[in-house]
């Protein structure tokens, strides 16, 4: 019998690649593995359900049961990997040997986590998935005050639908200003207006050095001496690419899985994309660079080898208080930064010393000029 293609993980890389796989070749045994529950859905909605009142169900596009059908697939769900050994194209789940043809890791990328003194760590919650959300809808019933670690994308995200979804929002960050490794200056201030102009506060600077059960609620105690009031803390410090069976199978990690513009591992017959991935040098925690090479791979593994190439990359930022797009420079291409406009609509623009257009960032009405702006861009990895 045939040995199938496994693939670890069913996010949107893992799901996506398994469709794209089937549209190119229907026969070969294909086998998908996952920690969670398997249910399908897109992970850019679980910074969307408080504004339209959906939990994690109404997040939900398919069980496992139903995908199974759809991809002529055996999903295995609750399931964790032991081990991998490259030399004998298999992996361990505990005792049981799981041959492979060809091995794909969507495994994506895990929250980071700082340890917070205190006696309330139960009351922060890391959404990175249909059932983290699920657990943080659970805990905000009946809640009010929500207070969020970190002013990055998500973070921002999180505050913007959280306050539509009725709740009081206040965001700690240890940073300068909203997105600072994504946002211009301006930009920034940009999206962090039209935040404060919805009501959530924002204390840039500090950290929060200790969270404490109070008689109603909780008390969040920042490193400058200031004390929040909230009922629960959302954590949304950043993302980091999960390596670690990968390392431990002998392959190269960096900042993800190290592989090349195919897809490929340092071993042959392992492929990763999505979060986990390190594309020749880039790793982008992007749903338009994921679907781009689950498009590609899909044709390496039905037999057609094909390199991933990456055009503009623009992120929808969504922040409906302050609309944003940004596609930001491709690595190691530094220009000047203009900015045009006024208010919250800003077109932010970074143009190269021969005055090649490398990147922007949209805010307010001036996001509609994104697609005449992208025709300008160079390729992010032609």
């Amino acid at each position: 019998m045939t040995s199938p293609v496994v693939i670890i993980g069913t996010g949107l890389a893992g799901y996506n690649l398994a469709r794209e796989f089937r549209k190119l070749d229907e026969h070969t045994p294909l086998l998908l593995i996952t920690a969670d529950d398997g249910r399908s859905y897109s992970k850019p909605m679980l910074s969307t359900g408080f504004a339209k009142q959906k939990d994690a169900d109404g997040l939900s596009m398919a069980e496992p049961g139903a995908m199974a059908e759809q991809l002529k697939a055996e999903i295995r769900t609750h399931t964790c990997i032991s081990g991998i050994d490259p030399g004998h194209k298999r992996l361990w789940i505990g005792e049981e040997a799981v041959a492979y043809r060809d091995l794909v890791l969507a495994l994506g990328a895990q929250t980071v986590q700082v340890p917070i003194a205190g006696d309330a760590g139960e009351s922060v919650f890391p959404i990175n998935d249909l059932e983290d959300y699920a657990r943080l809808r659970a805990a905000a019933v009946g809640k009010r005050r929500v207070l969020i670690l970190g002013a990055g994308l998500i973070g921002c995200e999180f505050a913007n639908d959280m306050r539509l979804g009725g709740f009081e929002v206040d965001v700690v960050a240890p940073c300068e200003q909203v997105m600072p490794t994504l946002l211009h200056p301006a930009a920034a201030a940009a999206v962090q207006a039209g935040l404060q102009g919805l009501g959530v506060r924002f204390h840039l600077g500090p950290v929060l050095a200790r969270l404490q059960q109070a008689e109603d609620g909780l008390q969040a105690h920042l490193s400058d001496g200031r004390v929040i009031a909230c009922d629960l803390v959302v954590s949304a410090i950043g993302l980091r690419p999960r390596t670690e069976l990968a390392a431990a199978a002998g392959l190269q990690v960096n900042r993800g899985v190290v592989v090349d513009r195919q897809l490929r591992s340092s071993h042959d017959n392992i492929f990763a994309l999505g979060d986990c991935a390190e594309v020749d040098g880039i790793n982008l925690l992007y749903v338009m660079p994921l679907m781009t090479c689950a498009r590609a791979l899909a044709k390496t593994l039905a037999g057609t080898p094909t390199p991933v190439s990456y055009g503009p990359m623009p992120v929808t930022v969504k922040t409906p208080a302050c609309p944003l797009v940004v596609s930001p420079p491709p690595p190691g291409r530094d220009g000047d930064w203009q900015v045009e406009g006024q208010g919250s609509d800003l077109k932010v623009l970074c143009h190269g010393p021969d005055g090649q257009l490398l990147g922007y960032a949209l805010t307010g009405t001036a996001v509609m000029e994104k697609l005449a702006l992208n025709r300008q861009l160079p390729p992010l990895m032609a």
